[in-house]
């Protein structure tokens, strides 16, 4: 069974979606300490003229120390109208921009108190879109208990031991010189690294700006087109 261990972000880079289809189980690892200015909370996409900006779901104010699961949106503020304004940049160039935008209507159509909620819906409906029928698992409703880690690169492993049948734990390739690969092999769990190979797509504009959130390239690009895109990887 392919595993994939990954925190719950924001409509992420298309890496991410690219684990979600190539594994047989994707963990949302929410029970380590929310880092302000991540991914948990925003991403990126394109901005008028050049350059780009963040779409940034506002949370309540919360201690240091608090976990991604504890993160509470604040819907005070009106987040969403703002987030659809955002992307008007796009209706004149971005020949998909109606069909996005009607994903993104239907994510929010619902209504969220955390976070991960939001961002669990929101990928799993950005993946229904692209022909990708996946449930994904929130760690802290698995009630999987697990060894203490004593490195960062234990989490997964100590999760892929409780899990049942033969584990290939797969991470993106950011993770190559962080993971001791040795522990993993030892528990005869095996792991690789997702390396993708990307092109430039066309923007409408004279410089590609990437690495931007999956909903620029929803914008830009056909289901089909974006599983091709999803296709291109490698395992190191």
């Amino acid at each position: 069974m392919k595993v994939a261990i990954m925190q719950p972000y924001f409509m992420p880079y298309i890496g991410y979606i690219s684990l979600i289809k190539h594994t047989d189980k994707f963990i949302l690892f929410d029970v380590v300490q929310f880092i302000k200015h991540g991914w948990i909370e925003r991403n990126r996409v394109l901005k008028q003229n050049d350059g780009w900006l963040y779409l940034q779901v506002p949370l309540k104010k919360h201690g240091r120390d608090i976990l991604i699961k504890d993160c509470v949106i604040d819907n005070s503020k009106n987040w969403k109208t703002k987030i659809l304004s955002q992307l008007e940049i796009y209706k004149k160039k971005a020949p998909y921009y109606y069909k996005t935008i009607s994903i993104i209507n239907d994510i929010f159509s619902q209504e969220y108190n955390d976070i991960v909620a939001l961002n669990k819906v929101s990928l799993e409906k950005i993946c229904a879109y692209l022909g990708i029928y996946k449930t994904l698992h929130v760690f802290s409703e698995m009630n999987l208990k697990i060894d203490e880690p004593n490195s960062g690169d234990e989490w997964a492993l100590n999760i892929c031991k409780k899990l049942d049948g033969e584990i290939h734990y797969i991470n993106p390739i950011g993770g190559l010189d962080f993971f001791d690969t040795q522990k993993y092999h030892e528990m005869d769990i095996d792991i690789s690294f997702q390396k993708m190979n990307l092109s430039n797509y066309d923007q409408k504009r004279n410089t590609f700006e990437n690495g931007l959130s999956i909903i620029d390239v929803m914008m830009f690009n056909s289901p089909d087109e974006i599983n091709d895109m999803l296709n291109n990887f490698e395992l190191l």
